[in-house]
Formats: structure tokens, C-alpha cells, sequence
């Protein structure tokens, strides 16, 4: 049944006028789910289950949080932890000691790295880590495979081609307001093709301060990928930055890398280490990051209690309830639901990713259409879904199940449209605009 969406279509409305591009994520803006029908704002979130503005209530099965909420929305471990800090006081002219323990923990967690700096989101630890390997190398250059973040550094790829980011998670950003004198500083190479990083490795001898990349995201790496991209930042003397962002601690107690046993010289974390609180940090060995004290690398917010709180809080219980095994098994259940139900549905239809971050591709000319009707029908089913599924802990079997019947009724109901010609036809709205895109 179609719910009613009347308070969060009218926030938006107003929200388009106080806020460009109407929200803060380009993740979350409601154009790349459902235009004019997406709830837009919740008023409450607890496990996997979110209420919007008019009281209904959906069941969570797309990206969930963007990644950030791998226990589960409203976490009563990790709330119990930052309620007590902030009981506390969160602040004051003194160090909080939470920041030594999470330290000590990440480099527990990862016994290749020695240090650690701490920050508030993923953006900005990217760009800690990159001054870092600046200032460590004493070099500007920068080779990149990925999607790393909206900073000046990663967006400078687009200076030198204006589509030298396609590929590469996030085709068509625009680089304006990029200052020009950065134009070569970044150089792009695509995943599980060593001979482009090879080539750049050779184009820029002596000049190369980094190779960043994702340790794993939609593929996995082909054999001795990750071993060779190793072996060229040793060669170059280059530092390896691990992003983990994104899929760390989706696979294990700590980065994906741990899983390939291929070590970085810096990883970053962000997203899942806080359930949601905002935290990051940049893990790394102790060569590299004392380069941090020959710059100037600083932000008030950076030792805020809350964050640190949370990080503690969901690291531990990550741990001592075996949260990965869960992602996984969850995730591969929904993967080997999408596939069953195509087949019986006649659908073409691709899956990539990891078993805990997957996603899927509908195999057809009017896929962004499709992929819109997919939403609209789920909706109306009670469920928060596109082509992708980030698994928290708080996913259950029951909701798995009745996730995958929805998804039954309305792969069936695709097929019909697509063989009936009727698919636009029976959007209630536009048709999404394509995720990771410039929005007009």
C-alpha cells in the first residue's frame, strides 16, 4: 500500500531553499532513491527498522546509514557508552584518555601500525593522510584507484581530464573551485589493472608521495593484485594508503586488508568504527607518521569525547560477538535471494561486491527506470531498498525473509513491465537520477 510521504515532501521543498542541493550527503538526496515519493527525513531509528515524519515505518534493506550503522540503528551498547561520557562532560581544556585507548586498540587490531591521529569524518582523515604522506616523502604526486572524498587533493584528478574520474566510483565530479596549480598532483588508475599503475609508477619515478586505494569494494582483487601494488610502492617509495573508510571492519575485526594479508603503510577508518557517532582515524606505521610533527595537522573537534566513546563501545562488542560472521552470512543470504529471484523472474541481472556491501544491476537499456520502479514497489511494501545492501548486525533471518518475498512480487512484477513496455509508465515520479552523478 502506498503510504503517505506529506510531512517529508514538504520539509524537502523548503529544505531546497536553505540547504544547496536540498541535503548535506549527496548519498542521501532523495532524487537518487524515489524523486517526489522518498520519505526524505526520519524522526526515530532503532535496529533496522526507521519511522519518518508521517509515523510509518520501514524496514532498512538498502545502504543503511551509508554505511556507518553496522550494529544496528540506535545501538544500546554503544548509546549506554556515550550517555555515560556525556554525563561526564565532553570536553575541556584537558586530553580525554579514550583517545589513547582507541589508539591502542586500532593498533592492537592491526599490528603492522605503531600510530595513530584521530578525526571526525572520512573526508578529512583521507586528507590527513595524504599530508602525511606529502610531508613523510616530501613528494606531491599522487596515485589513486577509488572513490576517496570531495577534498581538493582527490578532485585534482579532474583538473588534468574532465573525465579522468570516470571509473572510479564517481564519474562526473566537477572540479571547480579546485585551485588549477593542482593539475597532475592526482593520477587515477583503475582496479585489478596493475599495468596502469605500473605505467604511473614509471611516468612519475622519484615523484610519487602515495598510492591510495581500496583494499576491496564491488570486485575482489585478482591474484597477486594487491601484492604487486605493495611491490610498486615499495619500488617507487611511495607510501600505501589503505581506504577503509567504506569496507572497514565489514569482513573482520579491523581493515579488509587484514583478510588479503597485504599491509599498507596508513589505513583509514571511519563510517562503521562509530555505529553512526562520528569518529575516524589513520592508523600507520611509526616511520611514516611521525611525519605528521613536521606539519601542521589540528581541529578542536577532533577529541571530542563522543566519538571516541562510540568507537570503544562498537569495536568491542564487534569483537566479542563475531559481528563480521554475521555480515557475511547475512549478506550472502540477500545476494543468493537477489539471484534466485531473478531467475524465476527471467530477469538478467549482475551482482558485485562483497557478501556484507553488495549490489546489483538490472541488465537492461531503461536500468535507471527499473531501478526506480524496484524502489517505488519495495516502498509500498514497507521497505527502505535500491540495488544495494549494506548488512548490519541488527539483520535477522525474519527480516531477510520477508525482504526476499518483497523482492519475489516485485522482480515479477519488473519482468511483466519490461515485457508489457509499461515500466515508465507506472513510475508514480521521476525517474531517479544515476547515484554517484553530478545532479543537474
Amino acid at each position: 500500500m502506498h503510504a503517505t510521504t506529506t510531512r517529508g515532501q514538504e520539509l524537502y521543498r523548503h529544505a531546497r531553499r536553505r540547504i544547496p542541493g536540498g541535503t548535506h550527503v549527496f548519498s542521501k538526496r532523495p532524487e537518487v532513491f524515489l524523486p517526489e515519493q522518498w520519505p526524505n527525513y526520519f524522526s526515530r531509528a532503532r535496529g533496522v527498522e526507521v519511522w519518518d515524519l508521517d509515523g510509518n515505518a520501514y524496514t532498512d534493506m538498502s545502504h543503511c546509514g551509508v554505511g556507518a550503522a553496522i550494529l544496528g540503528y540506535a545501538d544500546p551498547d554503544v548509546n549506554a557508552a556515550v550517555h555515560a561520557v556525556v554525563d561526564a562532560g565532553t570536553v575541556s581544556t584537558l586530553n580525554c584518555p579514550e583517545e589513547v585507548e582507541l589508539a591502542d586498540l586500532l593498533c592492537e587490531l592491526h599490528p603492522w601500525a605503531e600510530m595513530v591521529r584521530l578525526a571526525r569524518s572520512g573526508g578529512e582523515a583521507m586528507a590527513v593522510a595524504i599530508r602525511i604522506a606529502r610531508a613523510s616523502t616530501g613528494r606531491d604526486t599522487v596515485a589513486l584507484c577509488g572513490y576517496h572524498g570531495w577534498f581538493d587533493w582527490y578532485l585534482a584528478a579532474n583538473l588534468a581530464e574532465d573525465h579522468a574520474l570516470d571509473g572510479q566510483m564517481m564519474p562526473g565530479l566537477e572540479p571547480r573551485g579546485v585551485p588549477r596549480g593542482l593539475r597532475g598532483s592526482a593520477v587515477p588508475f583503475h582496479y585489478n589493472k596493475i599495468e596502469g599503475l605500473e605505467a604511473i609508477a614509471h611516468q612519475h619515478e622519484g615523484q610519487l608521495a602515495a598510492i591510495v586505494m581500496e583494499p576491496v569494494r564491488s570486485a575482489t582483487p585478482a591474484p597477486g593484485f594487491l601484492e604487486r601494488v605493495r611491490e610498486i610502492a615499495d619500488a617507487s617509495g611511495a607510501v600505501l594508503i589503505f581506504d577503509e573508510i567504506t569496507v572497514g571492519f565489514r569482513l573482520t575485526a579491523g581493515g579488509a586488508h587484514l583478510v588479503y594479508n597485504v599491509n599498507p603503510d596508513m589505513a583509514v577508518f571511519a563510517k562503521a568504527m562509530g555505529n553512526g557517532y562520528p569518529i575516524s582515524a589513520v592508523a600507520g606505521r611509526g616511520a611514516v607518521m611521525e611525519a605528521a610533527q613536521s606539519t601542521f595537522i589540528s581541529s578542536t573537534n577532533w577529541t571530542e569525547r563522543l566519538g571516541l566513546a562510540a568507537a570503544l563501545a562498537t569495536l568491542r562488542k564487534y569483537r566479542q560477538q563475531d559481528v563480521a560472521r554475521h555480515l557475511s552470512a547475512i549478506g550472502e543470504r540477500v545476494r543468493r535471494g537477489w539471484q534466485a529471484a531473478a531467475h524465476e523472474a527471467g530477469l538478467s541481472i549482475k551482482i558485485s561486491g562483497i557478501a556484507p556491501m553488495a549490489y546489483f544491476a538490472l541488465d537492461y537499456p531503461n536500468a535507471q527506470a527499473l531501478n526506480t520502479l524496484f524502489t517505488q514497489m519495495m516502498l509500498d511494501r514497507g521497505f527502505l531498498a535500491g540495488p544495494a545492501f549494506y548488512a548490519m548486525f541488527a539483520h535477522q533471518e525474519t527480516h531477510v525473509e520477508r525482504y526476499l518475498t518483497a523482492v519475489r512480487e516485485v522482480f515479477g512484477a519488473l519482468a511483466q513491465a519490461i515485457e508489457a513496455g509499461t515500466v515508465e509508465a507506472q513510475l508514480r515520479g521521476p525517474i531517479a537520477h544515476a547515484r554517484f552523478q553530478r545532479l543537474a
